[in-house]
């Protein structure tokens, strides 16, 4: 059985917060998947990605400025018929409202959990394989 490659946007502002999240999934968060990891720090970046490459998910982050991960998982669910999953890394619990309205297909919460992160992108790229 071959691996499945899969490419993965990271957005946020801030650099380091990019790298505690491609730390936390790993290039091989779970057996049969390989990740090449895409990063934005920016709203313009981020569409120009999705647009130039066939991304397999969205790991965004909820606290960037000034434009957050959420506002931008909505922009693109409503703009896009074949918008990618999109996970967003939220500061509160009480922020899964937002999610909801944003169409994101799941949360995580800062600070990120390797096990849990892997756990949860493995998941929603298997999921979307599938569909």
């Amino acid at each position: 059985m071959s691996d499945r490659q899969c490419t993965v946007l990271l957005y946020s502002d801030d650099p380091k917060v990019r790298d505690r999240m491609r730390l936390a999934v790993g290039t091989r968060p779970a057996p049969g998947l390989v990740l090449e990891f895409v990063e934005a720090s920016d709203y313009a970046g981020c569409i120009r990605l999705v647009d130039d490459y066939e991304i397999d998910l969205m790991l965004l982050d909820g606290e960037a400025n000034p434009g957050g991960g959420l506002g931008i998982a909505r922009q693109i669910k409503d703009d896009r018929d074949d918008a990618p999953p999109t996970c967003v890394v939220i500061a509160r619990a009480a922020d899964r409202w937002l999610a909801a309205y944003a169409q994101v297909d799941a949360t995580l919460m800062h600070p990120l959990d390797p096990v849990t992160t892997g756990t949860t992108i493995a998941e929603l790229l298997r999921t979307h394989a599938a569909a």
